[in-house]
């Protein structure tokens, strides 16, 4: 599985800018500029391993002994992130940083896990659902280290309990850590009473990991430089997604040494000066936003897959291409390796055409089971607590909006006594 704080190629290298040493890890995204990975973390700075703020204490170092004083918290707050897919990853050569220069179209998807954040004595991260075993709990979980990074920034100690109760398939190359790093953000910040700005969020987010701001935006986007450079992309319709979850995880950095290693060896060369700079496909930008599956199944396996990592994914797991010609075999329009995968994606026609297609896989026996989602997704959303019996509903806030008045703020996020 891909370790939690540190899966994208940035995930071992510089805080925020495409190029930097040093920085913190997580571990949900490629390694070194990877866009993605799950086990709760999406790194971005220094190794695995290297030494941090141990839970309750602010991270990155508060002044000791100076703590100001916190905004008393009486409830807690959940907040909702969703999974993301990778519709293009173009890999640029390896920098002498250590990164890759990325040209990733990101498009979230409707799988979601859902982080809530609770008063506590000191930072503590517990987790339910699916491969929660997998999930760390200690200060390499990225959700922690968000909190850590926020109250860091603000003078107060990070004393508060994460939830996590994960939908996101771990280490599967949706950036299920990257997720779980805004969600625990943005419920922090709420649950403080901080009122952080929408850029300064998105700055803690690029600190994090790669994927991690576009876990907070959500919708769809085009990423550069290691991926956190973000762009707004329209997208003209919904399209019909279904996800096959393998045994086990990839490490994110694993596969872009991988990659590496393949260009190597084939004599075209893996530096930056051997491979030419990532570029969005038009075609694909242009199906995004017509909404035209048909047209974006076309740019998705135009020169066979439009993942540069797929090749990658499929060296070190033979087995993924079992599952991409049983998905081809049911009637998928396209098929490719998600991100750093090991989760293979596969475009539908409609919402039926989905579910059957998730049938099929299921019954293959090329995966370990198979969920359907459409995109594009809302990004990460406080959730409103529930009304009381004869009381109006609140509506949510809006997605990856924290700036919200404490009034406010407390009618609009879910607040458990």
């Amino acid at each position: 599985m891909t370790h939690i704080g540190a899966h994208d190629q940035h995930d071992q290298h510089g805080p925020s800018g495409p190029s930097g040493p040093g920085g913190a890890q997580g571990a949900d995204g490629p390694d070194s500029d990877r866009p993605d990975s799950d086990a709760t973390g999406d790194r971005t700075g220094a190794p695995e391993g290297a030494p941090g703020a141990r839970p309750g204490s602010a991270a990155g170092g508060g002044r000791p002994g100076a703590v100001a004083a916190e905004p008393e918290a009486a409830a807690s707050v959940t907040v909702r992130v969703p999974a993301k897919v990778n519709v293009q990853l173009a890999v640029g050569g390896l920098r002498p940083d250590g990164f890759h220069d990325l040209a990733n179209v990101f498009l979230a998807v409707g799988l979601h896990d859902e982080i809530t954040a609770a008063p506590a004595e000191a930072l503590s991260v517990t987790v339910t659902g699916p491969d929660a075993g997998q999930v760390p709990l200690d200060r390499t979980n990225l959700a922690a280290r968000a909190a850590e990074l926020l109250a860091a920034r603000h003078g107060i100690e990070p004393r508060v309990r994460l939830h996590i109760a994960k939908d996101i398939p771990v280490a599967g190359g949706m950036a299920g850590g990257s997720a779980d790093a805004a969600g625990a953000l943005l419920a922090c910040d709420a649950l403080w009473g901080i009122g952080a700005s929408r850029e300064e969020l998105l700055g803690i987010c690029a600190e994090l990991g790669s994927d991690v701001p576009f876990s907070l935006v959500g919708g769809a986007a085009l990423g550069r430089g290691r991926g956190e450079l973000l762009t707004p992309l329209g997208v003209g319709g919904t399209f019909h997604w279904v996800f096959a979850v393998a045994d086990g995880g990839l490490s994110t950095p694993a596969v872009y040494r991988e990659c590496d290693r393949l260009r190597e060896v084939s004599g075209a060369g893996a530096r930056v000066t051997d491979v030419p700079g990532p570029e969005p496909s038009r075609p694909l930008l242009d199906a995004l936003a017509a909404g035209d599956a048909a047209a974006l199944a076309a740019a998705l396996m135009a020169g066979g897959t439009s993942n540069d990592l797929q090749a990658a994914a499929l060296s070190l797991r033979p087995s993924l291409a079992d599952t991409l010609a049983a998905g081809a075999r049911a009637g998928a329009l396209a098929g490719i390796v998600s991100g750093s995968g090991p989760t293979t994606a596969f475009l539908a026609g409609s919402a039926g055409e989905a579910e059957t297609l998730a049938a099929a896989l299921r019954d293959s026996g090329t995966c370990r089971t198979a969920r359907v989602a459409a995109s594009p997704a809302a990004g990460a959303a406080l959730l409103p607590p529930a009304p009381a019996p004869g009381a109006a509903p609140i509506p949510h806030t809006e997605p990856g909006t924290a700036a919200v008045p404490p009034a406010a703020r407390a009618a609009g996020t879910r607040r458990n006594p």
